[in-house]
């Protein structure tokens, strides 16, 4: 494939029905507010030489908890690297969390307003937890103050008509969930979501490769692979010091414990443990996209460099060299939360 460093990202089609997106998209979470600007100006502008159009920007932080700013960040990033908004795709994220009271509309308008930017060409939905905390009245979910899947397929399906998202889909939902909310957005003229982003990487590997999400997958929704390295505990940080994403299962130790072994691999494959993870990730056949963050130039090209590992060992070969870390199998529902 050439030479890391000027390599292209190839496309993959998001769903049936989204746009082609990178292989490889950004992430924003706790990356370039611990940057200098200069610096992530030079690490965006690359990313998009290299052929990354999609990016993970969204107003992270939950009322009454401290603010993070790097989607405004991003706002200034991209002016100053002169990028035409023509020339990425926006991804925003919009929280459940005081849902209804806290309008869909109002969350992507804020967001669009710090991200500097008119609409969003993707939302994903945030994490519901735990079944119980949906409600499908028509088809006897659980009762109580719970977020109402119609209603919001329904508000789903308003912005993308009106123009303010491109389409939209699911951070960690349950297959039971997608396929309800899918059901509803049809009805209501949307073409439902295109994307579940998921945690998924040679240790997290139930949900994603499970029955349950093989069927969606197979009806056309695509994956967006998130946490590949697990906050960097994969690639060698086994003590991060910034937040980290959940632990479902409460297998992180068991993760810490299989970083050796995956950066043994590696060595064998003459390749970073990163490179190894994202390879992984980029092996499952509904992925169209994996999502990772970078505060240097250099861990992006790093990362880059799985596209060409998974081409030089090949996916089979590669995921039966992984088996061994498996580590969230028989403890996670494949059904998802």
């Amino acid at each position: 494939m050439g030479d890391i460093d000027s390599m292209t990202v190839p496309r993959r089609r998001l769903g049936v029905e989204g746009p082609y997106v990178s292989a490889l998209s950004l992430g924003s979470w706790h990356t370039y507010d611990r940057m200098d600007f200069h610096d992530a100006v030079d690490m965006v502008s690359h990313a998009v030489e290299l052929g990354i159009n999609l990016f993970d920007v969204a107003v992270y932080g939950i009322p009454g908890h401290k603010q993070v700013f790097t989607d405004v960040l991003f706002s200034a990033i991209v002016r100053a690297a002169g990028l035409a908004r023509e020339e990425y795709l926006l991804s925003t994220k919009v929280w459940l969390e005081g849902y209804p009271a806290r309008p869909l509309r109002e969350q992507v308008e804020r967001a669009m307003f710090r991200a500097g930017t008119e609409y969003a060409d993707l939302a994903i939905l945030g994490d519901i937890r735990d079944i119980r905390d949906i409600r499908d009245d028509a088809h006897g979910a659980a009762d109580g103050a719970a977020v109402d899947l119609e209603q919001l397929a329904g508000e789903l399906a308003e912005l993308e008509e009106s123009g303010l998202i491109g389409h939209w889909g699911v951070n960690n939902w349950s297959a039971q969930a997608i396929t309800t909310i899918r059901r509803h957005a049809v009805e209501a003229g949307s073409a439902g979501p295109q994307v579940a982003q998921l945690k998924y990487s040679p240790c997290r590997r139930a949900i994603a490769d499970g029955a349950p999400f093989a069927e969606l997958f197979s009806a056309g929704l695509s994956m967006q692979a998130s946490d590949v390295l697990e906050g960097g505990i994969l690639a060698g940080k086994v003590a991060p010091t910034r937040e980290i994403g959940r632990d479902p299962g409460g297998v992180r130790e068991r993760i810490i414990a299989s970083a050796p072994g995956i950066a043994a691999v590696a060595a064998e494959l003459d390749a970073s443990a990163a490179q190894v993870c994202v390879a992984f990730a980029l092996s499952h056949p509904a992925t169209a996209s994996v999502l990772f963050g970078a505060t240097r130039r250099e861990q992006l090209v790093d990362n880059v460099g799985g596209l060409r590992l998974l081409d030089r060992v090949g996916a089979s070969a590669l995921r039966a060299r992984l088996v061994p870390f498996f580590a969230d199998g028989g403890v996670v529902d494949p059904s998802g939360p």
